[in-house]
């Protein structure tokens, strides 16, 4: 199998997870079916239903978080430097509009755009992989061709 690249956060974030649905969401939903058991013929009760069908999510969350941390490969930026790679927090120009962007490039499970976290397989993160403060980047995305300056490059 391959190794799924990741920061120390994401793996943390991920492993908390894996350990709230454990520890807390998997004897609630298992107390909640045996309650809804109580009220008698399981073939027309809605709340028993829905219990299984949310243990049946559960099952599975828990299944893919245990497949995806037992490939992780822990990545610490920190122990990085030079032209980007995984982890780099990289600040952008859009060279049309002038708009300043800042993403850091992390695994595929730990990615968020809202919270600036760049996933390593999205266009925009393979086009930036070896570059340089300074450069420039042709990417195309599903909005079009777009072109970026590469401002800073910090590893944290």
């Amino acid at each position: 199998m391959e190794k799924v690249p990741m920061t120390p956060a994401g793996h943390a974030a991920l492993e908390t997870e894996l350990k709230q649905l454990k520890s807390i969401e998997r004897p609630a939903i298992i107390k909640a079916i045996a309650e809804a058991r109580e009220h008698g013929d399981l073939s027309e009760n809605a709340e028993y239903h829905s219990a299984r069908e949310k243990q049946s999510f559960i099952e599975g969350r828990i299944k893919e978080l245990e497949g995806v941390l037992s490939l992780a490969d822990v990545i610490d930026p920190k122990k990085l430097t030079g032209a980007i790679k995984f982890g780099a927090k990289v600040t952008l120009v859009d060279e049309d509009t002038d708009q300043e962007k800042t993403w850091q490039i992390v695994g595929e499970y730990e990615a968020s755009i809202e919270n600036g976290l760049l996933n390593i397989k999205s266009p925009i993160a393979r086009a930036l992989i070896g570059k340089e403060e300074g450069d420039s980047v042709e990417v195309r995305t599903p909005g079009g061709q777009r072109s970026y300056e590469v401002v800073s490059i910090e590893y944290s």
